[in-house]
């Protein structure tokens, strides 16, 4: 559960859009690992994500 909600928290902070309130809860936290892993994992995705829209518009 905790990672579910460390990639919710980390694609709000992606566009923009996180609550101050659940910013505070995330600093609270005694472990950063999940918030890091699910930064990282979100990257991944964000790259794939715009390597597939290019590739699709390329092939069109």
């Amino acid at each position: 559960m905790e990672f579910l909600r460390a990639i919710k928290s980390v694609m709000s902070a992606m566009i923009g859009v996180q609550k101050k309130k659940n910013l505070e809860e995330d600093f609270s936290k005694t472990t950063a690992m999940p918030f890091i892993v699910a930064g990282i994992l979100m990257t991944i995705v964000f790259i794939l994500a715009v390597w597939a829209v290019v590739n699709l518009a390329l092939n069109a």
